[in-house]
């Protein structure tokens, strides 16, 4: 049962008791009835809105992502970073050798040479300007 659907049942009850809308009571019981109506229509009005944003960015995220797989590694093929060792793949301009860096050597601002052959890796930190 839906909240409007509910709101509709205690107004009903409310007629069925035959309740005087005249009296101090009855006047207070009809307005927090007419409010509860209000609300119940405005969370309708609402839900309805969230399904429809809901629908948009589904299809949104179908577009965006449309040749992404979540389940493969595409993440770390694409931005080189396997969050489960702390390592990240480069490959050397030089010998086109795939090389795993720790990240710990970017945090320690060390130099970064190819270990396969010798190649300063640049673009991989900064350097500090001479003036």
């Amino acid at each position: 049962m839906t909240i409007t659907e509910k709101v509709a049942y205690l107004k009903g009850l409310m007629e069925g008791l035959d309740l005087d809308k005249t009296t101090k009571e009855g006047k207070v019981i009809a307005a927090m009835a007419d409010i509860l109506d209000d609300l119940a229509l405005t969370v309708a009005d609402n839900c309805d809105q969230i399904d429809a944003i809901d629908e948009d960015l589904e299809a949104l995220e179908e577009y965006v992502y449309e040749d992404f797989d979540f389940e493969d590694d595409d993440y770390d093929d694409i931005f080189g970073e396997d969050d489960d060792t702390g390592e990240y793949e480069f490959e050397c301009p030089n010998c086109h050798e795939v090389v795993f860096i720790d990240e710990s050597v970017f945090e320690e601002g060390k130099e970064i040479e190819c270990p396969n052959c010798g190649a300063k890796l640049e673009g991989f930190y900064e350097e500090e300007d001479e003036d």
